[in-house]
C-alpha cells in the first residue's frame, strides 16, 4: 500500500486516508493511480457499505494536484490520459462522504464535490484557483457546481479562484455539515456508520437514482426510480425492514 494514501477499515465502512501532511496532502500520479485503485476495489467488496474520504494534518485535506508533478507529464496527450481521482471517487456506487478541514482547494476540491456528502470544519476554505495558473479544471468543478449552486455562483468560483470560507460553503450548498474543526472526522464517521446499517441495495439504488436526475428528463428519471425500487424489492431487504417495523425495532441488514 502506498503510504502516502492509506485504507482504514472498521466494519462495514472504509477509509481512504491521504497522507501527504507536509504537501498539503497534494496529490501526485502514483497516489491517483492508488486512490483509483482502492475507489474500484472498495466499489466491489461486498464487506463494505460506505466510504470515508479523508486527510491528515492540520493545514489540508487536500490542495489538489502537485503543481510540481504536473509539470512532468511528456506531452499533453499524456496528461489527458492521466489517472483522474476525482472522477474515480464520483464513479463510485457506494456512498462517499468527504471530511473537510483546512484547505480544499483545486483537485481536492473536485474530489469533495465528487462525494455525496460533505462535512466541513468552520475553519475550512474551499478553493478552485485553476484559472490563476492558467488552465481549467479536470476533475468536475465545471460540471459539478453549477448543478450545486447555479450558474452565476459557479462562474464566481471558478473564474475569480478566489477561495470562500466553510459558513460561505454551507451556505451555497457546497457542503451539508457544518461542524467544529475537531468533530469533522467524526461527525463524517457517524454518518458513514449510518449508511452502513442500511440495506445496501437500498442505499446504492438511492444513489443511483440520484445520480439519474442528473443526466435525464423527468419522465425517464421516474421510470428509473421505478426500475431501482423493483430490484430492492427483489433483494428482499424489504422484508426485514418491514418486520422490524412490525416488531418495534431496528432492522438488521445482512451482508
Amino acid at each position: 500500500m502506498d503510504d502516502e494514501v492509506q485504507l482504514v477499515r472498521d466494519g462495514f465502512v472504509a477509509e481512504i486516508v491521504l497522507n501527504r501532511p507536509a504537501k498539503m496532502n497534494a496529490v501526485t500520479p502514483a497516489m491517483a493511480a492508488t486512490i483509483e485503485r482502492l475507489c474500484r476495489e472498495l466499489d466491489r467488496d461486498d464487506q463494505v457499505r460506505a466510504v470515508l474520504l479523508r486527510g491528515t494534518g492540520d493545514r489540508a485535506f487536500c490542495a489538489g494536484s502537485d503543481l510540481n508533478a504536473l509539470a512532468d507529464y511528456s506531452s499533453a496527450w499524456a496528461f489527458r490520459n492521466r489517472v483522474e481521482y476525482a472522477t474515480a471517487v464520483r464513479d463510485m456506487r457506494k456512498p462517499v462522504v468527504a471530511a473537510l478541514h483546512g484547505w480544499v482547494l483545486g483537485g481536492g476540491a473536485e474530489m469533495a464535490l465528487s462525494a455525496d456528502i460533505r462535512v466541513m470544519g468552520r475553519g475550512a476554505r474551499m478553493g478552485f484557483p485553476e484559472v490563476v495558473r492558467g488552465w481549467v479544471g479536470g476533475g468536475g468543478a465545471s460540471q459539478m457546481l453549477p448543478r450545486l449552486v447555479g450558474y452565476g455562483q459557479a462562474m464566481k468560483l471558478l473564474l475569480t479562484g478566489d477561495p470562500i470560507g466553510a459558513e460561505e460553503a454551507h451556505r451555497l450548498g457546497i457542503v451539508e455539515y457544518l461542524v467544529e474543526d475537531q468533530d469533522v472526522a467524526g461527525e463524517a464517521r457517524a454518518l458513514c456508520r449510518k449508511f452502513a446499517g442500511f440495506s445496501p441495495v437500498a442505499v446504492e439504488s438511492v444513489k443511483a437514482s440520484v445520480r439519474m436526475a442528473l443526466s435525464s428528463s423527468l419522465a425517464a428519471g421516474i421510470r428509473y426510480e421505478n426500475e431501482m425500487n423493483t430490484l430492492c424489492f427483489s433483494a428482499g431487504d424489504h422484508m426485514e425492514g418491514i418486520r422490524a417495523f412490525q416488531q418495534k425495532r431496528n432492522a438488521e441488514f445482512k451482508a
